[in-house]
């Protein structure tokens, strides 16, 4: 039986960010999970070091998040939003509201996080020319920057390994650098963070009557490679869309529901963005729900009787689905019986205390943290900072060591991705760094003994 479903697997699928001659000739399939770790159909468990592609909160088969699901569905299971709405969806934006920066006061459901950006951009390219600005169409997106894999989203990302084969597809963006303090000359997170925010400013002054708005991951860069910005970087955003009358589009499906230690990570730097896409954590990692925020005035602009044409014409045939919403009402109830975001903060000072020590290993030039979204960074030499060849795929020989081990995760080129769950415990925490440490210190050893044997 397991060899038929991997040889099924094999035969039928087409696994998403996969190169399936890789899958092929290293399939893996998980059947259940519990706590912080899944099991494979063989029966060896893994730790979740990812969170399962960075969403999961509480664990897998956390009971109050079973029983809220199963208590909707002995209501109804869904219903559309299409000029009307439900109990549940209703009640969430409710919530929802309460839980994000004031300014924040509308709530528009979808499916995934790409899709909760790409309404963002369309909200924010009807809303001018529904005051009267149509001239404002275009949009400055982050070097770097990656918000999904929509067409608008990937419009506006800067990923050249993902994005450059989609070039005919895409509308043009702006695209500002960004403040890489590990890769910038100076090293110093003030003047990067300085001298990143002039160059906006000069496109900004430039151009900022043809921009619609300008889209940003919020405090990290996850896709880049975990790139964390400097303090005050995010809030020098804002003020420069401020100054130039550009909406700012937050990215925070990565980020945000505690991620970071805070419930949104723009609340590190004390941001109101006009227009804010969240997903993945929102329920827990149990049901694909997405959302939207914006602001009173951008929704106000939509407002009209339907023959003047403002309507925002989207919508998702499960937007606001019954059961998605139900078990994150639940989810949100427990990050407050639990504590989970205070439990966040005080668990990452030690996860940056253990971290460290992965400074030991010759091969480990960066480790950037906020919270708990971490990245690891593999260098051929730590003293020029000299990054691993491509074709040499140090994070993915790391990343299949660590499975080896007992740990799953995906890497970024040469970034060990660590996003584990929220209700890890220290203990846990401590294993999944020491599984961490042995697989880059073995296939970075290995990986130079070869470089050896080759020269």
């Amino acid at each position: 039986m397991r060899n038929e479903l991997i040889e099924k697997s094999k035969k039928h699928l087409w696994l998403p960010f996969t190169q399936m001659k890789d899958y092929d000739l290293d399939p893996l399939i998980i059947e259940s999970g519990n706590g912080i770790k899944v099991k494979d159909i063989h029966g060896k468990e893994y730790y979740d070091g990812f969170s399962s592609v960075w969403l999961n909160v509480h664990g897998h088969r956390k009971k109050e998040l079973d029983q809220a699901i199963k208590d909707q569905l002995e209501k109804i299971a869904h219903s559309t939003l299409l000029g009307m709405t439900n109990v549940p969806a209703t009640e969430l934006a409710e919530r929802l509201v309460d839980l994000t920066p004031d300014d924040l006061t509308r709530v528009f459901y979808s499916d995934s996080g790409a899709e909760a950006m790409e309404i963002a951009l369309k909200m924010a390219f009807q809303y001018w020319k529904n005051i009267g600005k149509p001239e404002k169409q275009k949009f400055v997106s982050m070097q770097e920057g990656y918000h999904g894999d929509t067409i608008g989203a990937v419009s506006v990302g800067a990923i050249e390994l993902f994005h450059h084969v989609y070039g005919p597809l895409m509308f043009e963006s702006f695209k500002a650098p960004i403040p890489n303090v590990y890769r910038s000359e100076s090293g110093d997170p003030d003047q990067c963070r300085n001298e990143c925010l002039q160059k906006l400013e000069e496109l900004l002054k430039k151009h900022h009557e043809e921009i619609a708005a300008l889209s940003i991951e919020s405090m990290v860069q996850g896709a880049a490679g975990m790139i964390v910005m400097p303090s005050g970087f995010l809030q020098g955003v804002r003020a420069l869309c401020t100054k130039y009358d550009v909406l700012m589009i937050v990215d925070e499906v990565a980020t945000g529901f505690g991620r970071t230690g805070k419930m949104f990570a723009c609340e590190h730097d004390g941001v109101q963005p006009d227009l804010m896409a969240a997903g993945k954590g929102i329920t827990g990692g149990y049901l694909p729900i997405a959302v939207t925020f914006t602001t009173e005035k951008i929704y106000e602009a939509f407002y009209d009787d339907y023959e003047n044409l403002k309507t925002f014409f989207h919508g998702h045939s499960y937007t606001g689905n019954q059961l998605g919403c139900a078990v994150a009402l639940e989810n949100l109830r427990l990050f407050e019986s639990e504590r989970i975001v205070e439990n966040v903060q005080r668990k990452s000072e030690h996860l940056k205390e253990i971290l460290s020590d992965l400074y030991s290993l010759p091969h480990v030039g960066d480790i950037r943290q906020l919270g708990f979204m971490c990245g690891i960074e593999l260098v051929q030499d730590k003293l020029k900072k000299i990054p691993y060849l491509l074709e040499q795929r140090i994070g993915y020989k790391v990343s299949l060591k660590m499975r080896e081990l007992g740990m799953l995760t995906r890497p970024l080129g040469n970034v060990i991705v660590f996003m584990p769950p929220l209700a890890s415990t220290k203990s846990e925490l401590e294993s999944m760094v020491s599984i961490m440490k042995e697989a880059i210190e073995s296939v970075c050893e290995e990986e130079g003994a070869a470089f050896e044997r080759s020269v």
